[in-house]
């Protein structure tokens, strides 16, 4: 069985049963959906402002995730580049079955973002 990260979680959400897909299972689009919304947080604390999503480099989906869970994502900056910023996420599930609790990790990504100004053009991201 996992455990939780001892850092806090970017984001954490119930997921309910209008997200799954036609199994019964949590829509793997939804899943991705937050899991940016979560890198996204953390690319723009460390660009010092506005980015936008250029590239799922990797997204693996380690086991389903059901309708009651609670969703926890957790991210953190792998490589900062002139413009962009790659980050690292681990998704976990906390499920309560049979009156027992299991802490599930149920996906893996690198996402990149990009550092942008007001035009919507690549901006440097100073160093911090």
């Amino acid at each position: 069985m996992e455990t939780l990260p001892e850092e806090h979680a970017i984001l954490r959400i119930m997921a309910r049963p209008n997200d799954v897909n036609v199994a019964g299972d949590i829509f793997g689009g939804w899943l991705m959906s937050q899991c940016d919304i979560a890198g996204g947080i953390i690319a723009s604390r460390k660009a010092g402002g506005r980015v936008v999503t250029v590239a799922v480099k990797d997204f693996q989906f380690l086991a389903p995730v059901l309708v009651s869970d609670i969703v926890s994502i957790y991210a953190h900056d792998v490589q900062i580049g002139t413009t962009s910023v790659t980050i690292g996420i681990e998704v976990f599930s906390e499920r309560r079955q049979a009156g027992q609790e299991q802490i599930i990790k149920v996906a893996t990504a690198l996402i990149v973002y990009v550092h942008i100004d007001d035009h919507r053009q690549p901006m440097p991201i100073s160093a911090s």
